[in-house]
């Protein structure tokens, strides 16, 4: 089956109870044994439950895996998986990055005896002479937040699996319908369900999809040991979502690309990156990698921050709110808000300024968006 019939029918047939053609809400928290040492399918809601095995089934599906674990945030995704490292193993991440993935690496993991390296994964080689004997995690995010920087997948899942080494991909920016990094040779694919999945802006959650057994053994391990995952009304909601994926996804790529063009021309932006226009430096990387170019991009305003701040300010139907993918429209200062946690000198090292605007293009009138930045402007 195609995306579009997957993401409305991939482990959603009826309920088996009473034929309720949408997933019921299994509001519980235990299930009844058929007898001593008899469990039924499911016996406790953090072991397993069956609106949650819905859209893990279902998102498994659109990634072209074969397991998914849904959990409670993103960030639980992401301190789900960093479980899988130990003391004396070494992690390799890419330096332009969501600021949230970057804090807990340094401050978290690396405090518990996990070696950490931040790489500019573009640089092949440099890559691979970052891959040491005890390096056990290569953790990318493509397109990057807020940089929007695309990384070779194909090439770093080749220079990976030589030295033997697990790869993780951050897919929240395309969703499973522009990108899938299971296919391009990644191992374990991340996404903040909060984001494009869910797309309504009102639950909050994470997801992870593989297709090896012995890594999904190992996750389904550490989500029910750890308690991480999601409860049953908030995977209903995303899996409400998640049926209107594909129209949504072509709304934002469509409105977004059209404003990335329009301020690539005005007079008071210094610069656009979006990936799908031709000054994009990795646009022929984008066009054989992705299908599309999501909702989400940053750019420069000519004035530094005190010009990016008034345009800010000056914004009406744009919402000044972290967060993205949502159908209304966002927009950010990535320096002050979502990347306020990394260190100044992180920051710069990575490319972020204090004149970048990074902007989350919903579903609207594009008439009315771009009237809208046009003002904000002026």
């Amino acid at each position: 089956m195609r995306f579009e019939t997957l993401s409305i029918h991939a482990g959603q047939g009826p309920d088996p109870a009473y034929g309720a053609v949408m997933p019921p809400i299994y509001q519980v928290s235990t299930f009844a044994f058929e007898g001593a040492g008899k469990p039924g399918v499911f016996d406790y809601s953090r072991s397993g439950n069956p609106t949650r095995q819905a859209l893990e089934t279902c998102l498994a599906a659109l990634e072209g895996g074969t397991d998914g674990f849904v959990f409670g945030t993103g960030m639980a995704a992401t301190a789900t998986v960093l479980s899988l490292l130990n003391a004396g193993d070494h992690l390799v991440v890419h330096n332009d990055l969501y600021g949230g993935t970057y804090r807990i690496v340094s401050e978290v993991v690396a405090a518990r005896g996990v070696q950490v390296s931040f790489i500019d994964m573009r640089d092949l080689d440099a890559l691979d002479a970052a891959l040491q004997e005890n390096t056990r995690l290569l953790w990318t995010e493509t397109p990057t937040n807020p940089l929007m920087n695309l990384l070779d997948l194909e090439a770093i899942a080749a220079i990976a699996r030589n030295r033997n080494v697990t790869t993780l991909c951050d897919n929240t920016f395309l969703s499973p319908y522009y990108q899938n990094p299971l296919a391009l040779g990644i191992d374990i694919v991340l996404h903040s369900t909060t984001k494009y999945i869910n797309g309504h802006s009102d639950v909050i959650g994470g997801a992870l999809i593989v297709k090896d057994p012995a890594l999904a053994e190992r996750i389904a391990f550490l989500q029910n040991t750890l308690g991480s995952c999601q409860a049953p009304f908030d995977c209903f909601l995303v899996l409400r979502g998640l049926k209107t994926l594909a129209v949504r996804m072509e709304a934002h790529n469509r409105n977004a690309l059209a404003l990335a063009a329009f301020l690539e021309e005005h007079p008071k932006i210094s610069r656009v990156l979006h990936p799908g226009l031709e000054s994009h430096p990795q646009h022929e990387l984008a066009r054989r990698q992705m299908r599309g170019y999501g909702g989400v991009f940053s750019f420069c305003v000519k004035g530094g921050a005190a010009a990016a701040f008034q345009m800010l300010d000056n914004v009406r139907l744009f919402t000044l709110a972290e967060s993205l993918g949502g159908v209304e429209s966002l927009i950010e200062h990535p320096w002050s808000m979502t990347h306020l946690s990394m260190p100044e000198e992180a920051r710069r090292a990575a490319g972020i300024t204090e004149d970048l605007i990074r902007i989350s293009v919903g579903i609207e009138h594009l008439d009315d968006l771009r009237e809208d930045l046009e003002q904000a402007l002026a």
